[in-house]
């Protein structure tokens, strides 16, 4: 067979799978834009490779909580290594990006979960946007955070300085490589502090 009917061939198998993923996508894309109204508890999550989603979502439908997805107004560059510098510059200066948006009806959360990788050691810059924009006095906060191997560095700091009203509980910190892993992790987190 030639390549072209090769390359046919691969195409007509992948469609349902790309439309199956397409719809998927939607339908995420839904959820973390629409919190549910009636929640006490929002589910706050920022995300570069998707490993944060991943606990983001499972939290969200194991505790039927409100999503939300944490963007910078400027989305972060797709390269990772301009990504890495552009990161470690703002965490430098402390800089603060605008946020895509705020959350709306903060007040009415009782409880934020707020997810994110390690960047640089420390929380990335857009949570500290995001911690700036919203105020946390007398909610808890509880963080879930994943990182690549050297663990929570100064995050745990940059959240006691810019959450300073908030209850912040022990957090939950994730080395992440793989889905199912990293689902089990949380439920048996969730187990552990009687939150389902």
């Amino acid at each position: 067979m030639s390549n072209d009917g090769n390359m046919t061939r691969r195409t007509i198998l992948a469609a349902p799978i790309a439309a199956s993923l397409i719809s998927t996508s939607a339908c995420a894309q839904e959820s973390r834009t629409a919190p549910a109204s009636n929640s006490t508890s929002l589910v706050a999550y920022f995300t570069r490779s998707g490993n944060t989603r991943v606990i983001a979502e499972t939290l969200q439908r194991t505790l039927d909580a409100a999503i939300f997805e944490i963007q910078p107004a400027q989305p972060y560059p797709a390269d990772y290594e301009e990504n890495v510098e552009q990161a470690r510059q703002e965490r430098d200066r402390d800089y603060e990006p605008p946020l895509a948006k705020v959350v709306p009806d903060f007040a009415t959360f009782d409880t934020v979960f707020l997810g994110f990788p390690i960047w640089g050691e420390t929380a990335p810059p857009v949570i500290r946007s995001f911690l700036s924009a919203h105020d946390l006095s007398g909610k808890t906060l509880r963080p879930f955070i994943t990182h690549g191997g050297y663990g929570p560095g100064s995050s745990l700091d940059v959240l006691g300085d810019r959450a300073a009203g908030a209850a912040i509980v022990a957090p939950f910190i994730l080395e992440a490589d793989q889905e199912r892993r990293t689902m089990n992790q949380v439920r048996g987190w969730l187990d552990e502090n009687q939150l389902r």
